[in-house]
């Protein structure tokens, strides 16, 4: 993160190209151990050396071993501070007390035991950790870890439907209060089973239950006239009910969204649930729901690979944005349909690969985007590494500023283009300018000089 008070001395310290030298002036200065503690690759002894003689353990924090010299994790280790020789590991364990994610190789750094070994841990807090980071855990791994005597650890153990839940594990699952919920969503379920799990009468249980892929039409049916919106859109999206009973339970569903339910609009607008098995359905039942009132089924549609050429033509101008850009995905898409669709309503940058690195994406055009008139559009220019000088200064002067980080990222930025966003108002694109390998020596040691590092 940026700091905001000093962001040139943040974001230098995050600059791959700073050398050594600049590193260890800038571990004087807490901005600049802030911006140190998101470097990747390997730190230097003497940049080490500087952070024990400076810092109070946040960088230590962050720092992996694989980042270090042995000799350097040693003199860590035996530190005489606590603050530094336990910061990795105090990091690691609240992240574990808190039921975070952590990378599986951090938990056998710090635990000091591969990951088979940290299953049979005595911390309960741990086994969960094992059971929802390890997401390729072996079968064996898994059974040890749905008999284990701790509810949090089961629960973890069954929150994905991988590495799953063996046949004859099943009903004792589905018995369990910890985890019957997690499992009641992508089990294959019995009959009784799925009698017994709605007799609960619990709301998530039937949520799970009605989002299950594996229902019969008979099952599908016994949740009909359950009223919970996130139930009827689950239940509108199964293979198993007619185009009118999907089309009446849309229907109840916006109904309720348009008096303020909140459960509606979740339903309608949140919920991650597909009609997933329209995936591997033949051709021409896919190409039935071509036609389909509802967005959802005509995106996993456009999700196809197979479709004949008229049917690409429909997606491609479907009016759901999200269906044109699932169809511009396809590996054939025509370079004019990418361009028109970037060009419309640019890119989704959290979506990769973006549609401007699809191969047939006409990327010689990428710097005419710079006349664009809307801010998000005009921002795909940048994507353009030889973007030329004169359109990034004029994407320097736009009064956004993620177009004015984009320019202080970009790598073909010039010196005197730094040096002025180096000094923006928004301390973010200062941050992005002093992190820019372009930034050449000389002008990272006048700002180290100015901060009187």
């Amino acid at each position: 993160m940026t700091n905001l008070h000093h962001p040139r001395l943040s974001g230098l310290g995050r600059n791959p190209a700073a050398s050594e030298g600049v590193l260890v002036r800038l571990a004087a200065h807490r901005a600049g151990r802030h911006g140190m503690s998101m470097r990747r690759g390997p730190v230097t002894d003497a940049v080490v050396e500087a952070l024990l003689e400076h810092d109070d353990g946040d960088v230590m924090t962050t720092l992996r071993a694989e980042q270090i010299s042995p000799a350097m994790r040693r003199r860590i280790a035996t530190h005489p501070n606590p603050a530094i020789r336990d910061a990795r590991a105090d990091f690691i364990h609240h992240l574990v007390e808190f039921g975070t994610t952590v990378v599986l190789r951090d938990l056998e750094e710090i635990y000091g035991q591969p990951l088979a070994s940290l299953v049979a841990a005595p911390d309960p807090k741990l086994r969960a950790a094992i059971a929802g980071s390890w997401y390729d855990r072996p079968a064996e791994v898994q059974t040890v870890l749905l008999a284990d005597p701790d509810p949090e650890v089961r629960a973890a153990a069954t929150q994905h439907k991988q590495p799953g839940v063996p046949a004859e594990w099943r009903d004792r699952c589905l018995a369990d209060p910890a985890v019957r919920a997690n499992v009641a969503w992508y089990v294959p379920l019995t009959w009784d089973q799925f009698t017994e799990l709605m007799r609960t009468g619990d709301e998530d249980i039937q949520r799970a239950v009605a989002a299950n892929p594996h229902l019969t039409a008979d099952m599908v049916a016994q949740l009909l006239d359950i009223e919970d919106p996130l139930v009827r859109v689950a239940v509108a999206q199964s293979r198993h009910v007619d185009d009118a009973t999907r089309d009446r339970l849309y229907a109840l569903v916006e109904a309720r969204r348009a008096d303020g339910d909140i459960d509606a609009k979740v339903a309608l607008s949140w919920s991650f649930t597909e009609p997933d098995w329209m995936r591997e359905a033949p051709l021409d039942e896919r190409l039935s729901y071509l036609d389909s009132p509802h967005t959802v089924f005509r995106r996993v549609l456009a999700g196809s690979r197979d479709l004949p050429e008229e049917a690409w033509l429909r997606l491609d101008n479907d009016p759901e944005l999200s269906v044109r850009r699932t169809a511009a995905r396809r590996p054939d898409a025509p370079p004019d349909v990418l361009e028109r669709l970037v060009r419309a309503h640019g890119d989704v940058f959290h979506h990769r690969p973006l549609l401007v690195e699809h191969p047939n994406f006409p990327r010689h055009t990428l710097r005419t985007f710079v006349d664009e008139p809307t801010p998000n559009v005009r921002y795909v220019a940048l994507q353009d590494p030889e973007l030329p000088v004169p359109a990034l200064q004029e994407l320097a002067a736009a009064e956004e500023p993620f177009l004015r980080r984009g320019v202080a990222r970009h790598p073909n930025i010039t010196d005197a283009l730094l040096d002025r966003l180096l000094s923006d108002p928004d301390p973010n694109v200062a941050d992005d300018a002093a992190a820019n390998p372009a930034l050449r020596p000389a002008r990272m040691n006048r700002i180290l000089t100015e901060a009187d590092l």
